[in-house]
């Protein structure tokens, strides 16, 4: 018995024995820490004119870079996949039949049609785009076009010189064009027997046609027979295989939307939508241009905001030159960061609106802390040490939640990431918020120290004049009073204890009303059921998470992006986009069973290809399972010949010659549309992940691709994953930087604040109908850091605080670190509100995903962890008694002064 009992007693003791290391390394870490900032700032204040003109320099020569300014033209490399299945589909689709060679198979969205002019012709009045008026007008529109000309030096190009050619060496356009003119046709000879049926309607020639791309708002007779049709769709294909090609192309494209545009003024009972292959591009890009007059203003509101946080009646004590000096520190960090990216190649797109808050968010926070560490430092002391001291106090928070900035935004960074966007945006981030950090300690801690001078020697805070004594400001006029009213420290008696910063608006706020009525025993119940409120909504909207990725939520909203697209999605939203569907080995197409499995797989969809109905043909033929495979070929060969009506099959079938000039067949391909009543995307990525699943099992070999495909693939899982890594990274951090903080109960709540916050922020995002997308993925881990930043100081003043009970504790908290959280956050809000006005989707969702990160965090600091943590561990002792008044502590001062009024305050202490 005594054995189990000793051996129960040195566990016990070893346990408790290594707490105490742990704890004695967590406190000899922590004052290592401290002391090492401490020296940094007092070595600051030794040489602030280096530490504030060094950033400013740096920024001017890197600065200049932007000489070198450029834009990504390819919205394809930021928003698709790069690890994408079906890029590489796409390769091998073009491979086996190039788009200059499909002819008649240049369907809407066939796979890359390269460069090319769409537009959908509508009526105001849902008026028959198939009766006569119509018709010819859009016959006439249709001449317009092709009569286009690019005007270059030597040579003025039509359509003619750059549209893609058919066999006859004229251009392709269209089937709803020969449509039309069969129509018009018709109705001159006063011919009845013409008939369009829908999807797939006969030419004179004998050629079907599938037209459920151009015709939109069908409404139909019996049998398929179109009665009426709102919208016609044109489309324009354009050669782009040489650079000079591609110039003209890209011209053509920019003219036929002006041409577009100028018809529909002269005929303006018709609504037209133009929209090109550039478009996208252009209206991306076009959200930085229409967000900079909203950027400013909200830099000026940020500027006011600042230098107003700053102010307060005492004119010495005042900082309003510390606000505007603050947000001048995070501007000459993003500058610098900016060059940089210029110097190394970078370009430039419109995800980068987003960095600017980012830095602000994190800027400000540091900035308005230091400040506020300033006003917690004895004036007595001198410049030097009050320096030493505040970043003896607030620079290891800010250390570690930059580290944490660097170490998510990092991993968002990494190649990992497979959203080049993404990758790019935390690549510039964390070269923006590392040099964010660098000058917030040179060049606002340097700018701390110029004001503490003239705060020394009782200048005024903006004008920097010597402050007269009160029995000289009697004589004075109220005005100049006013203007010059200060609190001499000769004022103060010993019984006073008040500090001299509590005349600040905030600080009377917080400390007067705010704590006591945060901390009361009536308002805590309704707080804590305000927050199960908020849980509760937000579960309900994160069961309703929809990834995003439609490519009209990262443009401006007045573009032809959007436009064109609004009214596709009304009028052309019965059938899904065409799906190639590629065979691509050499199979028995002589063989009956083949046929058979071939078609079997694509039961259910409309086929628009002459691959099924020459299978037909073949088994009219009485071509029987036992057919040799030279008979069979040569019977291809001359069917093609014989038979006019295949002739086209001849685009989708790719023939190899052998030695012995026998014919193979070793790729050949159809046209699949799914009938569909619903607009959603989610629709045609299952219908995507259906027919993969299919090819993996099916006996034939075969893969299918849309261009829409390569920006769904693999989308869902590429756009989380940043947010993944990222959390992930940030629980590390915080579980390795328990052994740097005095307290590792400091990350746990950390963590659960984290969590609380971005759970909240994602669900109140979604009924906000906003996507997890590219954009809103990357605010999500710039979240993460917000709220560190914001609760990270509060909680560890509040854990570390003895002797008192928890109540006093989070009143002393608030009354600490509140103010900078407040003034951080209203100089934020301020900043994103003219945000909210820009017509842009892209900066829509920047908006509504940051303002409800601040928001949120905002409300958790400062009602959910004032609250919850006066009833939650880590528990307080109450002070049992109180110090002896013999065992306090006298304090001598002995003032000595020059003869230029520099006050040198020299401290004796004696206990």
């Amino acid at each position: 018995m005594v054995l189990p009992r000793l051996r129960e007693s040195f566990r016990s003791h070893l346990a408790l024995l290594s707490s105490l290391c742990t704890r004695m390394l967590r406190q000899v870490l922590h004052r290592g820490l401290r002391t090492s900032f401490s020296r940094l700032g007092h070595f600051i204040a030794s040489h602030p004119v280096f530490f504030a003109s060094a950033p400013v320099l740096i920024s001017i020569l890197l600065g200049a870079s932007f000489s070198r300014y450029q834009i990504e033209e390819s919205v394809e490399y930021l928003l698709a996949p790069k690890h994408s299945l079906a890029k590489i589909e796409r390769n091998l689709v073009n491979s086996l039949f190039p788009v200059n060679r499909s002819k008649h198979r240049l369907y809407s969205d066939l796979q890359t049609p390269g460069r090319y002019g769409r537009v959908i012709i509508t009526s105001f009045r849902k008026a028959n785009m198939l009766d006569q008026h119509h018709t010819d007008l859009i016959l006439k529109l249709h001449s317009a076009v092709t009569r286009i000309q690019v005007q270059r030096p030597g040579f003025n190009y039509t359509f003619a010189h750059i549209c893609i050619l058919n066999n006859d060496k004229t251009c392709i356009v269209d089937d709803i064009v020969h449509v039309l003119e069969e129509l018009k046709s018709a109705r001159s000879s006063n011919r009845t027997n013409f008939v369009i049926t829908y999807p797939i309607t006969h030419l004179k020639d004998g050629r079907e046609v599938y037209n459920g791309h151009q015709l939109g708002g069908v409404t139909v007779h019996s049998k398929d027979r179109v009665k009426s049709a709102e919208a016609i769709q044109l489309t324009y294909y354009l050669q782009a295989i040489n650079s000079l090609n591609d110039m003209v192309a890209e011209k053509w494209e920019s003219i036929f939307c002006d041409t577009v545009e100028l018809f529909q003024k002269s005929n303006r009972k018709v609504k037209m939508y133009p929209f090109t292959s550039s478009s996208l591009r252009e209206d991306f890009q076009k959200t930085s241009r229409v967000s900079e007059r909203y950027l400013t203003t909200g830099l000026v509101l940020v500027v006011t905001l600042a230098i107003l946080c700053c102010s307060m009646q005492d004119c010495v004590r005042s900082k309003p030159w510390l606000g505007l000096l603050g947000l001048l520190t995070v501007s000459l960090a993003t500058l610098t960061a900016a060059g940089i990216i210029n110097l190394t190649g970078g370009k430039y797109n419109s995800t980068f609106l987003g960095i600017p808050f980012i830095m602000l968010g994190h800027g400000l926070y540091g900035t308005f802390e230091m400040l506020s560490s300033w006003r917690k430092t004895r004036e007595d002391q001198h410049v030097k040490e009050r320096t030493a001291a505040v970043f003896a106090d607030s620079m290891l928070s800010f250390s570690l939640t930059t580290a944490m900035y660097l170490v998510t935004f990092g991993i968002g960074a990494s190649p990992f990431t497979n959203i080049e966007a993404a990758r790019i945006f935390c690549c510039n981030s964390c070269i923006a918020i590392f040099f964010n950090y660098l000058y917030v300690l040179s060049f606002y801690g340097s700018s701390l120290v110029f004001t503490g001078y003239i705060e020394n020697n009782y200048q005024h805070s903006i004008f920097c004049r010597k402050v007269p004594k009160p029995e000289v400001l009697q004589e004075k006029p109220a005005w100049y009073r006013f203007l010059l009213t200060a609190k001499f420290s000769e004022d103060t008696t010993d019984s006073e204890e008040t500090n001299t910063y509590e005349s600040h608006l905030l600080v009377c706020f917080l400390k007067r009303y705010y704590c006591d009525w945060i901390t009361n025993t009536y308002v805590k119940p309704f707080v804590v059921l305000f927050y199960l409120i908020y849980i509760s909504f937000a579960l309900m909207g994160y069961l309703q998470v929809n990834e995003g990725s439609d490519l009209s939520n990262i443009v401006a909203t007045a573009t032809r992006t959007i436009e064109y697209t609004t009214a596709q999605q009304k009028y052309f939203s019965n059938y899904s986009p065409v799906i190639g569907f590629y065979i691509y080995e050499s199979i028995e197409y002589w063989n009956t069973s083949v046929q058979e499995d071939v078609l079997e797989y694509t039961k259910g969809f409309v086929r628009i290809s002459w691959f099924e109905s020459y299978l037909n043909y073949l088994r009219k033929l009485n071509i029987s399972t036992g057919l040799p495979k030279k008979n069979f070929t040569d019977m291809l060969r001359n069917s093609f010949l014989k038979a006019p009506q295949y002739a086209h099959f001849s685009e989708d079938i790719i023939f190899s010659k052998k030695y012995n000039n026998e014919v193979d067949v070793v790729a050949s391909r159809m046209f699949l549309v799914a009938k569909t009543m619903e607009t959603k995307r989610e629709e045609l990525y299952d219908l995507l992940e259906t027919l993969r699943k299919l090819s993996l099992t099916s006996k034939v070999k075969f893969i299918v691709f849309n261009p829409s495909f390569v920006y769904m693939d693999r989308y869902a899982s590429s756009v989380g994953a940043p947010l993944q890594n990222s959390c992930i990274s940030a629980l590390f951090l915080l579980f390795f930087s328990a052994f740097l903080v005095a307290d590792s109960l400091i990350n746990v709540w950390l963590t659960l604040t984290v969590a609380s916050v971005e759970f909240g922020v994602i669900g109140f995002m979604t009924l906000w109908k906003v996507e997890l997308d590219c954009i809103s993925v990357l605010c999500l881990i710039y979240g993460i850091n917000y709220t560190i930043d914001n609760c990270a100081p509060l909680l560890s003043t509040f854990i570390l605080g003895k002797d008192f009970t928890r109540t006093k504790w989070v009143k002393n908290a608030l009354e600490v670190h509140g103010v900078a959280i407040l003034q951080s956050y209203l100089c934020y809000i301020v900043g994103l509100i003219p945000l909210a006005a820009v017509p842009s989707n892209l900066t829509r969702t920047l908006f509504r995903c940051l303002f409800l990160i601040a928001l949120v965090t905002f409300f958790h600091c400062f009602a959910i962890l004032p609250v919850i943590l006066t009833f939650v561990p880590p528990s307080k002792k109450k002070r049992k008694e109180k110090k002896n008044p013999e065992n306090r502590e006298e304090i001598e001062c002995v003032e000595m002064v020059d003869m230029d009024s520099t006050r040198v305050v020299d401290q004796i202490t004696t206990v």
